[in-house]
């Protein structure tokens, strides 16, 4: 059964000869433990696809489903319960907190849920040890490289419970070594049952993905399992089967 599944998911703004789609009837599934890549060019709808997935947008037709649940049907406080328990942001700007070290951003999403501020940090511990960056527990973001703020945001994504991790443009900060290093990350959340989706127009990126998505003026215009294109091959790491 699929974790993730969208259902002819639209999004459009404006009205009339203003109306635009910013997604237009897109179907999507996503297994537990698989990675899906999502690329297409800029302003092609991956980021609204992303926040749709995410709960963060309500389409304005079509039917999301995480974890069989159907989001529709949610309040408002519920659907915030989901993003808090389940579902783990990646972003390119990495968003964390600036007053925050490492270790009490990766806590906070535990702590806002109501977990004692002991059990959270332990949890998130176990998450900067996972990500090889727990030496750097007690420093603030602007005291770690991009590659470490980059880690400390995956530690983030994926403590406690989650079961789906979305990244939009995850190493798009990075230079490719690290970008590779992210990826590695992701790819091992996927390993343990976490279903990751990865907004990218990295071809290079979307080798390490199970799946390719593709997707042109909103809409999934094909998808693959093979990488992109032989030179993505070449250039990335092997295919994992």
């Amino acid at each position: 059964m699929s974790f993730l599944e969208l259902r002819k998911v639209s999004k459009r703004y404006g009205e009339g000869d203003a109306e635009v789609f910013a997604v237009r009837d897109v179907d999507l599934s996503v297994e537990a433990g698989e990675l899906v890549a999502v690329m297409g060019p800029s302003g092609s709808g991956k980021s609204s696809l992303l926040s749709i997935a995410g709960t963060l947008e309500d389409p304005t037709s079509g039917e999301v489903f995480v974890g069989g649940a159907l989001v529709s049907t949610m309040s408002r406080n519920e659907k915030a319960r989901l993003r808090r328990r389940t579902i783990g942001f990646v972003f390119q700007d990495f968003n964390l907190l600036a007053g925050l070290t490492a270790a009490e951003n990766v806590s906070l999403p535990l702590e806002l849920d109501g977990a004692p501020a002991k059990k959270a940090r332990v949890a998130a511990m176990t998450a900067l040890e996972s990500l090889d960056v727990a030496e750097r527990a007690s420093h603030y973001p602007d005291q770690l490289s991009g590659g470490e703020r980059q880690r400390v945001a995956i530690a983030r994504a994926i403590v406690g419970e989650r079961r789906l991790l979305l990244a939009d443009e995850p190493s798009g900060a990075l230079d490719s070594l690290n970008g590779d290093a992210v990826m590695r990350l992701i790819l091992s959340a996927c390993k343990r049952g976490v279903s990751a989706v990865v907004v990218t127009h990295d071809a290079r990126l979307g080798s390490w993905a199970d799946r390719v998505v593709f997707i042109r003026d909103g809409q999934v215009v094909d998808q693959t399992v093979a990488p992109p294109s032989p030179e993505s091959l070449l250039a990335g790491p092997p295919a994992r089967r």
